[in-house]
């Protein structure tokens, strides 16, 4: 029994630590001397078509300043059609895009009058867009949120990679705005920075960057297939599919766009328990290229995303199986017990503490961001379980 219980503790500290220490150690180090793609499309020559699909419901606040980068956008004219897709929105959104529709031929807006969920307005905007440009390798899919706002060269950057006939995803990078001392706003953009690295090495290394930003990324249209009713993560679900297909991934960090950050642990905990509980559908979905184990495909999706998602269980695993170990005569386990109190439970009641006299200690904030979100990864696996009935949704709020 006591061997048993130091394979689990060690097995579960090694699952946390793999994935967010030694992994991108180790994509840093295989990435550094491998030489990104390099076959490009230049200024003379002739562009790929593309189609901009947005997904937009109540987004009055911000739709404005997206419809103004969207025109923006440097690019051949003619060879880029926009196609917004309203998810039954109550407030001025769609006035105000009806408004751009009517003065540019080339935006094409559908005001949905049922409510579907993002997946299921990116499905009917595209099939909007196949009728217009079939799918084929030179018809490109950006795919983007009203909330992220899009550089002017942007498109350029993402769309030059085409030109390789390999790959088939290219990410943007997305910057975060408005952080503030308070709130979780400094952790949350530590994590999305890291994850940015993390993307960019796996797409350098291998081709095999697992998951884009789901706020701006581009796919060829012959790759693209349609989101089922209820799954939650589009952009993850998209993904996969390409890779069934063989296509490569990659993420170009020049490639900017700007999203204004969360500073609202709850909210980001409530979006983070969704797109948790859509990660358990991709994961029963796609299992089957978690094998061969050897393949860097394989290798990608473990490290990156399915040991990450097993994070909740990893920590309570080796906290049940290092306090059983701890009353024993092993001081080890006894002093790693009282470790993990202090920081599952004395660092975030603290931070709660000081938060409410606006005293903001990042790496307390960081410890509690940390334990919240994997505390969110737990609650979305139950609800997975219990059965996503649909995926509509309400945007988060944003500074």
């Amino acid at each position: 029994m006591t061997i048993f219980l130091k394979i689990l503790f060690w097995l579960s500290v090694y699952g946390l630590l793999h994935s967010y220490l030694f992994y991108p150690l180790f994509l840093k180090l295989i990435s550094h001397n491998k030489k990104g793609n390099d076959q490009l499309y230049h200024e003379s020559e002739d562009w790929p078509q593309v189609s901009v699909l947005m997904a937009m419901y109540n987004e009055e606040k911000v739709i404005q300043e997206k419809m103004d980068c969207f025109l923006a956008l440097d690019y051949p004219k003619g060879k880029l059609h926009f196609y917004i897709g309203s998810d039954c929105s109550s407030d001025g959104s769609n006035e105000i895009v009806q408004a751009f529709a009517e003065q540019h031929s080339n935006i094409h807006f559908f005001p949905f009058t049922n409510r579907q969920g993002k997946p299921g307005v990116i499905n009917s905007i595209a099939r909007k867009a196949f009728q217009v440009h079939p799918q084929s390798a030179d018809h490109i899919l950006l795919i983007t949120d009203a909330n992220v706002m899009l550089s002017p060269s942007i498109l350029k950057v993402l769309i030059k990679h085409y030109k390789n006939a390999e790959i088939a995803l290219v990410d943007a990078n997305m910057v975060s705005t408005g952080m503030k001392s308070e709130g979780i706003s400094k952790s949350e953009n530590t994590y999305i920075s890291s994850e940015v690295m993390i993307k960019y090495r796996e797409g350098k290394a291998w081709g095999t960057m697992i998951g884009p930003f789901g706020g701006c990324y581009t796919i060829r249209s012959n790759y693209f297939q349609e989101v089922p009713p209820t799954y939650l993560v589009d952009d993850f679900y998209i993904t996969m599919r390409m890779f069934e297909q063989g296509g490569k991934a990659i993420n170009d960090l020049e490639a900017i766009c700007y999203e204004a950050i969360s500073h609202d642990m709850s909210e980001e905990y409530r979006r983070k328990a969704r797109i948790s509980a859509g990660n358990y559908q991709n994961l029963n979905t796609f299992k089957h290229l978690l094998w061969p184990p050897h393949k860097k495909l394989a290798f990608a999706f473990l490290s990156h995303k399915v040991l990450r998602w097993m994070g909740p269980f990893f920590i309570t695993f080796a906290f049940i199986s290092c306090g059983i170990l701890a009353f024993g005569e092993n001081y080890l386990y006894r002093i790693l017990f009282y470790i993990q109190l202090i920081v599952l439970f004395l660092i975030p009641l603290l931070d709660a503490m000081l938060k409410r006299v606006n005293v903001n200690i990042l790496p307390f904030r960081s410890i509690n961001y940390f334990i919240n979100m994997n505390m969110a990864l737990l609650e979305g696996f139950f609800n997975y379980l219990k059965g996503i009935k649909n995926n509509v949704w309400e945007p988060p709020k944003r500074n």
